[in-house]
């Protein structure tokens, strides 16, 4: 098996904050309606996170899951733990209606740190971002879809792998200095 390989090689920009590629990430997207029964233990089992409430996520040890609609979730986990998360998963929805599919080598993770991280989202999603907190945003940045939730001093930004250049040079050009909303 080779190594994984980040979209964008680990790319960094500094403006008036800090954006930087964070990947190659886990990920799973699971499909599931609510009240499946086993649903919140397989999450728990296979990332020790709690089943989010509606645009939230939920974080523990490293690991998180968001909410991405009425029947979908999006497992963060480290990379090389997917195998694992993914057999977790399947055993505890065995013989019920679901999908669990490995989405890692299909996306890109951004974070932007620092003080004023919100204002480079600002300029690009229409989202609210006086109400984001601690939900995960499904929203899109420019003419592209992403994701992004705030935390640990920043934000974090899921897009397509295919479109990771195009986000990065949104992210890099909306933090140059003295652009500051």
């Amino acid at each position: 098996m080779s190594d994984p390989v980040a979209a964008l090689n680990g790319a960094q920009s500094e403006g008036f904050v800090r954006v930087r590629e964070i990947g190659p990430v886990g990920m799973i997207t699971l499909r599931a309606k609510p009240g499946t029964p086993g649903l919140a233990e397989a999450v728990k089992a296979a990332s020790g996170c709690d089943l989010p409430q509606p645009r939230r996520i939920t974080h523990q040890g490293g690991m998180s899951c968001g909410w991405m609609s009425p029947d979908e979730y999006l497992l963060i986990l480290p990379y090389h733990g997917v195998a694992a998360a993914m057999a977790a998963l399947e055993g505890g929805l065995a013989g019920t209606h679901h999908l669990a599919a490995d989405v890692s080598d299909a996306r890109a993770v951004f974070r932007i740190e620092g003080e004023k991280a919100d204002q480079v989202l600002r300029k690009l999603s229409p989202a609210d971002m006086d109400t984001v907190g601690e939900e995960l945003r499904r929203s899109r940045l420019g003419q592209v879809a992403a994701a992004f939730w705030a935390g640990e001093g920043g934000y974090t930004v899921v897009c397509f792998r295919s479109v990771a250049g195009y986000v990065m040079g949104l992210l890099t050009h909306s933090a140059l200095p003295g652009s500051e909303i």
